[in-house]
């Protein structure tokens, strides 16, 4: 088993048990690393929901110590680092905020475990400048199966090479006569001229947002996430339960944390000030390199597939040489089937049986998937 797959057993283990029951998976996984034991299992290949990301590796000075560090989002702690330090026979177990830039590169993994931080951050420099990045994007719409005559309530755009944007219209809307897909177009729209009247090279976000919620005057809300790729690598903002996973040889590095008031009512921005604002939203920057790629999605991606069930389909799409829109297609189909299964547990399942509700199976819904490659401009 290779490394990040028994480090990120480990880390679910830990999130799903609490400190003290970390402290045991943890010195059970870590230590079988070195060939001493045998791996943590029964997690039945299962995602956690909120979990971000992890690295690790030997510590310094060797003697069988290791260290790993893992980024999880809860309902009272938004973004949680959990840290585990085996040191020898003792271990240490400490938790706290997440960095400001959280970063998920290879080096992580031979990184000093003493001063993980540092290590990291020059690495990632280290990788993105050797050659200027772009994003070669592709996308997948699926409309909900009744609302395919008025196109759905979901909007995204692609711009540039270097900029992507989801939004999922508030289906409750339509009660009142609404249409909430038109509030989604014209806040992506609005969005994307935004992005063009930014520096190229300095593309801020949250004044992107900002711009896009105070021109959008149509009755509706939606979620949003907005990802530009720049010179420190992946920038994102979003809010509610639109996301984005980065993924790197076939492992998740990183998931944007979802945001919302309470089970299947994500944060949402509506013309005016009576609901969530921009400055709810989550920002977040993660170091990327030439080979990794992004996988955007609305709520209907994220609630019928799991984070290792869309890694493997971009890893065969990777394998056979796909594009990136016959990608987000295969991504978007799988969405659609689990969708439709009543017989399977899907994400959505999950976190309605953990809020009380008797469902099993996937939730039907608009599904929009972007995919974008990241790669090095030629030389």
């Amino acid at each position: 088993m290779s490394l990040a797959v028994s480090l990120r057993r480990a880390a679910a283990r830990l999130l799903r048990g609490g400190a003290g029951a970390a402290r045991a998976a943890s010195s059970a996984a870590l230590p079988a690393l070195g060939g001493a034991r045998s791996p943590v299992r029964g997690l039945q290949g299962r995602e956690l929901p909120g979990f971000l990301g992890i690295w690790g590796g030997p510590a310094a000075g060797g003697g069988g110590s290791w260290w790993f560090r893992c980024a999880v989002s809860s309902v009272s702690r938004p973004g949680l680092l959990v840290e585990q330090l085996l040191v020898g026979g003792g271990r240490s177990f400490a938790t706290g905020a997440v960095p400001e830039e959280v970063s998920f590169s290879p080096a992580a993994r031979e990184a000093d475990g003493s001063q993980p931080e540092k290590s990291l951050a020059t690495s990632d420099k280290d990788i993105l400048a050797d050659r200027p990045l772009k994003l070669l994007s592709g996308s997948s719409y699926l409309p909900h199966p009744d609302k395919e005559e008025t196109g759905g309530e979901d909007a995204h755009f692609i711009w540039d090479e270097q900029a992507i944007g989801i939004a999922d219209g508030v289906g409750g809307w339509a009660d009142l006569g609404i249409d909430a897909g038109q509030y989604a177009r014209d806040i992506m729209s609005n969005a994307l001229t935004a992005i063009e009247e930014e520096p190229k090279d300095s593309i801020d976000l949250t004044r992107v947002l900002e711009k896009a919620h105070s021109g959008t005057t149509v009755k509706g809300s939606s979620t949003a996430c907005i990802i530009a790729l720049t010179d420190q690598g992946i920038q994102a903002i979003s809010i509610g339960d639109s996301g984005f996973l980065v993924i790197r040889d076939g492992c998740t590095l990183f998931k944007s944390p979802v945001q919302q008031h309470d089970f299947n009512t994500p944060y949402q921005l509506e013309s005016g000030n009576s609901s969530d604002l921009p400055s709810a939203a989550q920002v977040f920057k993660v170091p990327v390199a030439s080979g990794d790629v992004v996988v955007a999605g609305t709520d209907g991606l994220f609630d019928n597939l799991y984070n290792n069930d869309i890694t493997a389909v971009v890893v065969h799409a990777m394998r056979a040489g796909l594009e990136p829109q016959v990608t987000a297609q295969k991504i978007a189909a799988l969405a659609r089937q689990r969708a439709k299964d009543s017989d399977r547990q899907t994400p959505f399942s999950t976190a309605a049986q953990e809020a009380g509700l008797r469902h099993y199976g996937g939730k039907l819904d608009d599904i929009t998937v972007v995919v974008s490659y990241i790669t090095a401009f030629s030389t």
